[in-house]
């Protein structure tokens, strides 16, 4: 702790640090170094090379890896503490895929969840239960386990990370919740805003992949082109905010400046501004309440620049009209739109299926699920919507969903 900062040192536990999400955050930790001590990391184990460098520059108790040999990832800590000079370095491995659960449930501070898809629900879950504040970037785990993961927060203990959400959650500092007449989303409307649903046939996974504003991993980059990212970010603003569905707006705003908006009972909007990037939500999923200083670089208002807000395309983009209903249905709903996306995803990207089969497909297994007859429905495993969920539920609903993908697509289950 500085003289000049009175404020306590927050420990903090990174999950997914070698993503998008999680290199970011380590960026804002080392320049604000007297706020906060990293106590452990983890990742899938695809980049042990920079798994390790931060591991060593961090100096974290603990390094956990979903996929590998404890030797490889203690060779490659190993490796990177050596060009460091620092070869009395020899952290905690823990290697599975239980490993950043059980770091998750160790109590910090902070855990900020930057994993990508529904394996971050049982992280999400723990962090919950230890007691630490969640910075919440895996949309996933709360659109899957909604009601689970609401369940075991307490109060002000879920601090969003999303860019939209946590500028939703700065804009609802300006009112009471009784004030708010709805939420406003911001959309980029993704590399394709503006193509008619034919032009989407021919789409390449490169073309899906080159985002105008952000950069992120395969999954978000290609949700984001489908416009799939949006709807999980509308259940997820239903979800933290208590706010019914017909209440959450999306807006399409290819600049990207405004990252969301309010809109108060009395006519007013507050809407937060920034640079499209990431660097200040994941900062304030650090510290808040609090804001860190110079943490990104503010907006110009000197330079001429005009800002776009266009409807979306619901014909051309159906993904969030399916969100609202898969959300608007609960139980397993979103688990199932969430799980079948990822599947369809990778089916694209392996070039065996098109680009406007992605949301075709997981409208064919989200109507299946909604139609399927109870008693089938009880038989498959998957539990019905009016009966309480509980994580083996969800993670029925996530299989169940994947294989009726599959099927759909004449892929082989695994």
């Amino acid at each position: 702790m500085s003289a000049a900062d009175p404020r306590p040192v927050r420990t903090v536990s990174l999950l997914g640090s070698t993503g998008s999400i999680g290199t970011q955050a380590i960026q804002v930790i080392r320049a604000n170094r007297q706020r906060y001590r990293v106590v452990a990391l983890t990742a899938g184990g695809a980049d042990l090379g920079l798994l390790a460098q931060q591991a060593v520059t961090l100096r974290v108790d603990a390094v956990g890896v979903a996929h590998g040999t404890p030797d490889t990832v203690r060779a490659a800590i190993a490796a990177a503490a050596a060009e460091a000079g620092d070869t009395a370095y020899t952290p905690e491995i823990l290697v599975g895929p239980e490993a950043s659960c059980e770091l998750a449930a160790r109590p910090v501070d902070v855990v900020l969840n930057g994993m990508t898809g529904a394996i971050g629900l049982e992280p999400t879950l723990a962090a919950l239960r230890a007691g630490s504040t969640l910075a919440l970037a895996n949309k996933e785990s709360l659109i899957v386990g909604g009601p689970l993961v609401k369940a075991a927060a307490a109060p002000g203990q879920i601090v969003p990370v999303d860019s939209e959400h946590s500028a939703i959650a700065q804009c609802l500092r300006g009112g009471r919740a009784a004030e708010v007449r709805r939420l406003v989303l911001t959309a980029s409307g993704g590399p394709f805003r503006g193509m008619p649903r034919a032009h989407l046939l021919k789409v390449t996974p490169e073309q899906a992949l080159a985002h105008p504003n952000f950069s992120m991993g395969r999954v978000v980059t290609t949700n984001s082109a489908t416009l799939v990212n949006k709807g999980l970010e509308v259940i997820e603003a239903h979800l933290l905010f208590d706010v019914p569905f017909e209440r959450i707006a999306v807006v399409v705003h290819p600049q990207q400046q405004i990252h969301s908006m309010v809109e108060f009972h009395d006519g007013s909007t507050i809407a937060q501004v920034g640079p499209p990037r990431m660097l200040v939500p994941i900062a304030l999923g650090l510290s808040w309440p609090d804001r860190l200083e110079d943490v990104d670089v503010p907006t110009d208002w000197t330079v001429p620049q005009a800002w776009e807000f266009l409807p979306l395309d619901d014909e051309a983009f159906p993904a969030v009209a399916l969100a609202r209903r898969a959300g608007a249905a609960g139980g397993t709903g979103p688990a199932v739109y969430n799980a079948a996306n990822e599947v369809c995803v990778d089916a694209f990207h392996d070039r065996t299926i098109r680009f406007t089969d992605i949301v075709d497909t997981v409208a064919r297994v989200v109507d299946r699920h909604f139609s399927a007859d109870p008693q089938q429905v009880c038989r498959a495993g998957i539990g019905s919507d009016s009966a309480p969920l509980d994580v083996a539920g969800v993670l029925r609903a996530d299989r169940w969903a994947r294989d009726e993908a599959r099927h759909a697509l004449g892929l082989s289950s695994v």
